[in-house]
């Protein structure tokens, strides 16, 4: 159970599952951890920070542990509890969206310094960083539609950055899915997002060509994941797994991947997500040399890929993750209406929450309505292109 508690009445044991207030505002790297010494207690109620969130299932209650303590019935430092999944309270879509936008526009202009540091050989922000991978798992706890759905509508000239962002939205969502948590799953976050530093090394006019690269041009291309390891390793100090994830996450089960023309069981498990959520949001995202696919045609040539190239079994679990019909997805109706994917759910991938909002046999919006594909008369006719019906994406999922 979370409660928000000040700090004052913070003790050893407990567990903050996430501290109130900016980053810079406290001395940790993550938002949050279990208190375990004196000096971390001392530190945070010394902060310009003034309330946390408190879990109860991972660490002492404020009131049992104060009303044990004024009984005289404990002087003994608090157990340990198992680490278990950091869990958020579920918001709407709608709710999620507003946090979310916000989110994307900071992580965007931490990301763009991030990759002129790397150019200019300078140390990557490593505290920075897990502080907004700290911020999108948080997003991704409460509502994970809401990035997974905002973080496709990215433009041309931001496309590598917020790319990075999205692989992080989507390694974070994914690992959830595999049941993967705490620190680990942080690590998968961070990995996404540093998965891609070794383009800041790539010529930045073959890097945004719009025609088709030459072969010369592939092979400076190709070279990003290596030079990203060495960035990582010399001026980062990554964990194994983000540097994993950036040397590797070009490689394929076949073997016919880069740098290091590795497969089968010698990649690892990190690795082959990486991959997937790097494909995934490559081929849904608008590029200067080509069109964005839409995210049900992205998955049906990924499943005709993965024979050779992905893990099928994370790949399962990769369209568990995002959907047959991911949110955003904008779909017409047997009734003629056209509706957005605002929620899965658990019951079949093919029958999610959408909201109408558009009749095309009168040609004109209508009253918005929320309704479960599976217990509604209704049926899904078709997956429709937005830009075939002049629609703004983020308005259709309602963000206005």
């Amino acid at each position: 159970m979370r409660k928000k508690i000040s700090v004052r009445d913070l003790r050893m044991g407990m567990y903050v599952d996430e501290i109130c207030g900016n980053w810079i505002d406290h001395p940790f790297w993550k938002s949050s951890l279990k208190i375990r010494s004196e000096k971390e207690l001392s530190e945070l109620q010394q902060s310009r920070i003034s309330e946390v969130w408190i879990d109860t299932s991972k660490g002492p209650d404020v009131e049992k542990r104060m009303e044990e303590q004024k009984a005289g019935l404990t002087n003994e430092p608090s157990r340990e509890f198992d680490a278990v999944e950091t869990t958020a309270v579920m918001v709407s879509l709608d709710e999620e969206l507003i946090r979310a936008e916000a989110i994307i526009h900071r992580a965007k202009q931490r990301v763009a310094s991030m990759f002129d540091q790397a150019r200019l050989g300078q140390a990557l922000p490593a505290g920075e960083m897990m502080s907004l991978v700290d911020e999108i798992y948080q997003s991704v706890s409460r509502n994970s539609g809401a990035l997974i759905s905002l973080v496709r509508l990215k433009d041309v000239d931001n496309y590598t950055y917020l790319h990075c962002v999205a692989v992080c939205v989507l390694m974070l969502a994914l690992g959830k899915q595999m049941k993967i948590h705490g620190d680990i799953l942080k690590s998968l976050g961070l990995a996404g997002l540093l998965h891609d530093i070794g383009k800041a090394a790539v010529p930045q006019d073959v890097l945004n060509k719009p025609g088709r690269l030459t072969d010369e041009e592939f092979e400076m291309i190709k070279v990003h994941a290596l030079r990203g390891w060495e960035i990582l390793q010399q001026v980062y100090g990554a964990d194994d797994i983000a540097l994993d994830v950036c040397r590797h996450h070009h490689e394929r089960m076949d073997g016919t991947g880069y740098p290091d023309r590795i497969s089968g069981e010698t990649l690892t498990l990190h690795a082959r997500m990486g991959a997937i959520c790097d494909i995934y949001d490559a081929v849904t995202s608008d590029r200067c040399y080509k069109k964005a696919w839409l995210p049900t045609d992205a998955l049906r040539k990924m499943a005709e890929w993965q024979k050779g190239h992905l893990d099928e079994r994370v790949f399962q679990c990769f369209i568990k993750t995002v959907g047959i019909y991911p949110v955003g997805t904008l779909l017409k109706l047997k009734s003629g209406r056209l509706a957005v994917v605002i929620e899965q759910t658990e019951r079949s991938l093919l029958e999610p929450v959408v909201r109408v909002f558009f009749s095309t046999r009168s040609n004109a919006p209508i009253a918005r309505e929320q309704i479960h594909i599976g217990l509604s008369q209704d049926a899904i006719e078709s997956v429709e292109d937005p830009d075939k019906w002049g629609l703004d994406l983020k308005k259709m999922a309602g963000v206005e």
